[in-house]
């Protein structure tokens, strides 16, 4: 059996990647791109540039892998290319992998590259269904206390179950895209009737998102063991949450105008392959999961997450810095609980985190938690904020580092409208 070099920190790529690119030959996430020239398609970031997967595809190089590969990659949307499966997506990872590998010349010459700065970046999947969990002990623990009190922060199913909701897919947009923000009732503090108007307290959650890879009948289940099977690929998530809406509208049956109005993604789906080598642990759960949730492999990755944010004026900076490896309920747990009634899955459904905070106060990945419900304003240069005020931009980061490789995400952008 060939040995699997595509994690290999040591192997460069003909193509010029500068120094801490968020896409190395190691990465090689999928997107949807377009151009003045080019209809919308499957790419690759490789460095600063975009390898057109429709072009390479047109040179034979995916023959024997996928049939029709020039009309599976000229889709607006990965879902195709996910439905085929792993076998398939790690033959063309592999196959990319050497075409772009130092030395290789088969590409030399051909128009295959496209200049990330003069393309423009779409939704990569069609998706079907969103799931939003809530599993971040430490955000859970810190709106628990802020609403309920120390003594009930957590609910008690919180640590026997991942806690999610169904949410709106079609409200999810790419990074670049703004948002607007949105109205709805509130109850100000001492009032006896709610009113309406714009929310006052718009806010972020820093999130991740998997991308399902791999559909199932009603009344399957995915089994905690084989949940990763299931997951093709991870992308930034920030959740634009509302809340004094919220706060208003979440009893008794969760999140709804507070956090349909928008969330936006990051373009690339970076795959499981690639984040193979900052496998890791999550938190120690107590008490221990029912069986359906147990499991012994590591099954969560260690993701670096930053939010800055920046203001009509100018004045930015980095407000939070979290980590994936923080959230308390892992992937496949999240998959496996979703699953364990016998929902069934459709390529292209996405499936996110929850607010990732961790321990210390600026590691919490909600403005709501930064500024302790508005009690303590953050600083961005010589401003404050609460919360999200028109015209501020928020800019979610992530990537992994081991000292030899960094994997990125590269970003999730989005500007609040008046």
């Amino acid at each position: 059996m060939a040995i699997d070099l595509t994690n290999d920190p040591s192997i460069q790529s003909w193509v010029n990647v500068p120094d801490q690119s968020n896409f190395p030959i190691q990465n090689l996430p999928y997107g949807i791109f377009s151009t003045a020239t080019k209809s919308k398609r499957a790419g690759i970031a490789i460095g600063d540039q975009i390898l057109d997967l429709v072009e390479v595809a047109s040179l034979g190089h995916f023959n024997g892998i996928i049939d029709e590969a020039v009309t599976l990659f000229s889709n607006e949307i990965l879902n195709p290319f996910i439905s085929l499966g792993k076998d398939v997506h790690k033959k063309v990872r592999s196959t990319v992998f050497e075409l772009l590998k130092e030395g290789n010349t088969a590409l030399e010459g051909k128009n295959v590259l496209v200049d990330q700065n003069e393309a423009s970046l779409h939704l990569p999947i069609q998706i079907g269904d969103y799931t939003d969990f809530y599993s971040s002990e430490e955000h859970a623990v810190n709106v628990g206390t802020m609403f309920r009190g120390k003594d009930n922060a957590l609910t008690p199913n919180w640590k026997h179950l991942p806690v999610g909701y169904h949410g709106r897919s079609s409200s999810i947009v790419v990074s670049g895209t703004p948002i607007k923000r949105p109205h709805g009732q509130k109850m100000p503090p001492g009032a006896e009737a709610p009113v309406f108007g714009k929310s006052t307290r718009m806010d972020i959650e820093l999130e991740m998102g998997f991308v399902v890879g791999k559909s199932t009948e009603l009344g399957e289940t995915v089994p905690v063991d084989k949940a990763e099977d299931y997951i093709f690929g991870l992308m930034l998530f920030n959740d634009w949450s509302a809340r004094d809406i919220q706060k208003w509208e979440y009893v008794p049956l969760g999140p709804f105008l507070g956090k349909n109005f928008g969330s936006t993604v990051s373009p690339w789906i970076v795959t499981l392959d690639a984040l193979e080598p900052f496998r890791t642990k999550g938190p120690e759960q107590s008490p221990t999961p029912l069986p359906y949730l147990q499991h012994d492999v590591p099954a969560t990755f260690d993701i670096q997450l930053e939010v800055h944010l920046k203001t009509e004026s100018g004045n930015e900076g980095k407000i939070a810095t979290s980590n994936f490896k923080y959230l308390y309920w892992n992937m496949a747990q999240q998959l496996a609980h979703q699953t364990v009634n016998g929902c069934n899955l459709n390529v292209g459904d996405l499936c996110a985190s929850g607010t990732i905070s961790g321990p210390t106060k600026d590691s919490y990945g909600s403005m709501l938690e930064l500024s302790w419900n508005g009690q303590e304003p953050i600083q961005v240069g010589n401003e404050t904020r609460s919360f999200l005020e028109d015209n501020d931009t928020i800019t979610l980061k992530g990537f992994c580092d081991n000292g030899e490789l960094r994997i990125g995400f590269g970003e999730a952008v989005g500007k609040i409208l008046k």
